[in-house]
């Protein structure tokens, strides 16, 4: 067994760290290269049920129905371009790294999100001009670098749901659990078909892998504000606008922001 591998139990979760002969080969290897990049996961439009998965052939991803692993760290974002987003790397006019403080790329002026005008969902139901979303690094079993998945505002109700009450009143934090995430297949009340994102608690990892778990945690939730909100983020969150819609009655006054 490599010297970066957990000791884990048959049947149990490979929590793979970047530790040992892994950690030297990365530090040698990357030198002038800087950090290996996180793969993004996309999560299709129109009710799509398998997620777009980067592959070892960029012009092929594979296509999954399901994402077992670990949530080491997640957190919200916010977004908006005055223009709207046509896709390209373009970097938004205006973005959050906590969904509560905004900061405007051209002059570095700080908003509150909370009382933002671009925060508000439109009268029409067309969806707020700020896009608020939230950030997953997703660890997989065998791989040392998580994955980054951005969910659109019509997954966070669920997502607070499964946080809340299979993790934290079962006396855990994220990165204490395995869990699964799949694909529902939503409509929005004019009739418009997305794809929302459901959790399913899978198993808890070992005292080992749990204070593993935590430290790789730590380490990203420090790294944060080094990865800024970028066009990545909303264009892997969602293949159209469905996902920032104004969301289903009884859904939005729920959601964790205002």
């Amino acid at each position: 067994m490599a010297k970066n591998e957990m000791t884990v139990a048959e049947g149990k979760f490979n929590l793979q760290t970047m530790d040992g002969d892994l950690a030297t080969a990365i530090a040698e290897e990357m030198d002038g290269l800087g950090s290996i990049p996180f793969d993004r996961v996309k999560i299709p439009s129109g009710g799509g049920l398998a997620f777009e998965v980067p592959s070892e052939d960029e012009d092929n991803p594979d296509m999954v129905k399901d994402l077992t692993g670990v949530i080491l760290y997640h957190h919200p974002i916010n977004a908006f371009w005055k223009d709207k987003f046509n896709g390209g790397n373009e970097a938004p006019d205006c973005s959050s790294m906590d969904g509560k403080l905004g900061i405007v790329r051209e002059s570095g002026e700080c908003k509150n999100c909370e009382g933002c005008p671009y925060n508000q969902f439109a009268d029409d139901g067309s969806g707020k001009q700020c896009k608020n979303m939230h950030r997953i690094y997703f660890l997989r079993e065998g791989n040392p670098i998580p994955l980054l998945i951005s969910l659109p505002p019509t997954s966070l109700k669920f997502m607070r749901d499964y946080i809340g009450k299979k993790i934290v009143l079962k006396g855990m934090r994220s990165y204490d659990a395995v869990t699964k995430i799949t694909l529902k297949r939503e409509k929005s009340k004019d009739g418009i078909d997305y794809s929302r994102a459901a959790f399913m608690f899978v198993d808890m990892l070992d005292q080992n892998q749990r204070e593993a778990a935590r430290q790789m945690a730590m380490d990203l939730k420090a790294r944060n504000s080094e990865i800024e909100v970028e066009s990545g983020d909303y264009e892997e969150s969602t293949a159209s606008d469905d996902g920032f819609m104004n969301v289903p009655q009884g859904v939005d006054a729920e959601l964790p922001f205002k």
